[in-house]
């Protein structure tokens, strides 16, 4: 499904060449998370207690000392100050903080590994 990302039109002409990307990182303020109450420490990823106890920044829980969230989503098109965009999770209305093109030499290394419990996080 299809979300639109609107820049402030004073901005326009910084998104300029962007269309020429695939992919678009947006960097966003989770605006709809109530605030933590204490901070957390080790937690199970999706509150599933079936995968290992780990610290909160092993995990994506959208509960972080800053509720910061970061997606690549596929830029499908650019009119004007308005991205149309596919696979961003955030909700109509969040503030966007940036937006940065996907650079595959930069965001996808080509040597990275992951925790075994990641293969059964589906």
């Amino acid at each position: 499904m299809a979300s639109e990302v609107v820049i402030e039109e004073d901005l326009e002409e910084s998104l300029d060449g962007l269309e020429e990307f695939s992919h678009i990182i947006v960097v966003f303020w989770m605006h709809k998370i109530p605030p933590m109450r204490q901070p957390l420490g080790k937690i199970h990823p999706q509150g599933r207690a079936g995968l290992p106890l780990v610290g909160l920044f092993a995990t994506r829980s959208p509960y972080r000392p800053n509720p910061i969230g970061v997606r690549v989503a596929r830029l499908v098109e650019r009119k004007g100050n308005i991205l149309r965009v596919v696979g961003l999770d955030a909700y109509d209305g969040t503030p966007v903080l940036d937006i940065k093109p996907f650079l595959p030499p930069y965001d996808s290394p080509a040597d990275f590994k992951v925790p075994e419990w990641i293969r059964r996080f589906k």
